[in-house]
C-alpha cells in the first residue's frame, strides 16, 4: 500500500519502523563497518536532539578506496538482508561519504576529512558525555 491510496496512512506503508527495526539496522551497520576494517567508529544517539534519524554513525577508511568500498558494501548488505534502499553521496570521490538509511544516518571520511569537519564535536555539544566508540583504531 502507499500513501497516494484514499485510506492510507503512514503505518500501512514500509518506511513506518518499530524501534527494534531501527536497532537492527543499527547493528547491521556497525557489524559490516567492524568487518570491513573501518577505523575509530563512532555511533552517536540523536534521539531527542534531531528528527532526521535515531543514530548516526561516523567512521573513517585508510583511503577513497577502502571508504567507497565500505558504502558500497554496507549498501547491499541493508539491501539484501533489511530490504531497505538507502541514499548514498560522495561515491566517486569518497573524500565523505553520506549514507541515509532513513533512521541511521552513516558518514564514512578520509581521515585527514574527518579530522577538518570534526562532526563528532558538533553532534555531542551539549552531552554530559561524549559520542560512544564503537571500535578502536586498527593498527
Amino acid at each position: 500500500m502507499n500513501l497516494s491510496e484514499p485510506n492510507a496512512t503512514p503505518a500501512d506503508t514500509p518506511a513506518a519502523k518499530t524501534p527494534a527495526d531501527v536497532e537492527a539496522l543499527h547493528a547491521l551497520v556497525l557489524k559490516s563497518l567492524d568487518d570491513d576494517q573501518a577505523v575509530e567508529m563512532v555511533s552517536i544517539p540523536l534521539a531527542g536532539k534531531s528528527s532526521i534519524a535515531d543514530h548516526m554513525v561516523i567512521a573513517s577508511g585508510r583511503s577513497s578506496r577502502q571508504v567507497a568500498s565500505m558504502a558500497t558494501k554496507l549498501a547491499d548488505k541493508i539491501k539484501k538482508e533489511l530490504g531497505r534502499l538507502v541514499r548514498i553521496e560522495g561515491l566517486p570521490t569518497a573524500d565523505w561519504v553520506l549514507i541515509d538509511a532513513d533512521d541511521v544516518i552513516i558518514h564514512l571520511f578520509r581521515p585527514e576529512v574527518r579530522t577538518f569537519y570534526n562532526l563528532e564535536r558538533m553532534w555531542a555539544f551539549g552531552d554530559d558525555q561524549a559520542p560512544s566508540k564503537t571500535a578502536t583504531t586498527n593498527a
